[in-house]
């Protein structure tokens, strides 16, 4: 059985990446491959990133508030892209009516500040089959 492979991004302006690399180091310790793009990526870069690495998850990580500007954009590409089967999953400062949206527009997961790591590797190898 091939491990779940997750791709963690910081799209945006947001300088602050502490957290992604938290959640990344949780993803691999439970197994999974995980690619983390650094900071500052476009959309189309971290679309680009997801196609070349088939990867089976998209993790975004926002602080900056542009959650409802920079998301969108992906799933949107992903799907211009034939991938949108990858899940995306959000984490952030994000209001609950903005997740409620997201979730809307194909957003798997939404998660805030103080998500355990535990809940979010759970929520990923429940909704990809590796």
């Amino acid at each position: 059985m091939r491990k779940i492979r997750v791709l963690v991004a910081k799209p945006g302006l947001d300088g602050h990446d502490r957290g992604a690399k938290v959640v990344a180091r949780a993803l691999r310790d439970a197994g999974m491959e995980v690619i983390y793009t650094g900071l500052r990526q476009t959309a189309e870069q971290i679309v680009e990133t997801a196609l070349q690495e088939d990867v089976d998850c998209v993790g975004l990580s926002i602080l900056s508030g542009a959650h409802m500007t920079l998301v969108p954009k992906v799933v949107e590409l992903l799907k211009r892209n034939q991938a949108g089967d990858i899940l995306v999953a959000v984490g952030g400062i994000i209001p609950d009516e903005d997740a409620a949206t997201l979730r809307r527009m194909g957003v798997g997961g939404v998660f805030g500040p103080g998500t355990s790591t535990q809940e979010i590797v759970t929520f990923i190898q429940s909704h990809v089959s590796a």
